[in-house]
């Protein structure tokens, strides 16, 4: 029979040793997310592969907020995040901090998801866009790459929320992170 494990089992930090615990190098950009559900799953995201935080900009939902509350799942507590309302001011912060600016988005210049490789010692920003136009032309313009997760279907995108989980895992495993 098989059985799940319990938290004890899975050794998972609490709250206070996470917040103190190194992280991954790398944030999640998220670029005027029009959905606070969308915001606190990346939350969550980013608390399940240990970023180093979340960089807000422009009209996307901050903490508190009832829907971010709702699908972070305590996340948002856990999480260091900063806010700025212009996308330039954010490039400067990510810029002045010794980020890549990678952009995940469909474009002529994108290479496939697989084909980027981590450099060992350079931290990543990766710039999710809004749900409907995507990633901000001042972001792409400031890219140091633009990389496109392969599609199949018929749609011509992923859910904002379900590609911060793609791209961290992705980071995380190409790194050799893990144990």
């Amino acid at each position: 029979m098989i059985k799940k494990l319990s938290m004890s089992e899975l050794q998972r930090l609490e709250p206070e040793a996470f917040l103190k615990s190194e992280k991954f190098p790398f944030v999640l950009v998220l670029d005027n997310i029009r959905s606070a559900l969308n915001v606190g799953s990346v939350f969550r995201t980013a608390d399940a592969f240990a970023a180093e935080g979340l960089v807000l900009c422009g009209f996307t939902a901050t903490p508190p907020h009832k829907e971010i509350l709702k699908t972070s799942v305590g996340a948002s507590s856990t999480v260091s995040w900063i806010h700025f309302q212009e996308s330039a001011e954010a490039i400067q912060f990510l810029k002045e901090n010794g980020y890549s600016i990678v952009c995940l988005e469909q474009t002529d210049h994108s290479v496939p998801l697989q084909s980027f490789i981590p450099e060992t010692n350079t931290k990543y920003a990766f710039v999710l866009g809004n749900e409907i136009e995507g990633v901000g032309d001042l972001f792409l313009k400031n890219a140091d790459l633009l990389i496109e997760i392969p599609q199949f279907g018929t749609k011509h995108s992923i859910n904002v929320a379900v590609c911060a989980g793609i791209i961290g895992w992705y980071f995380i495993s190409k790194r050799d992170f893990m144990h």
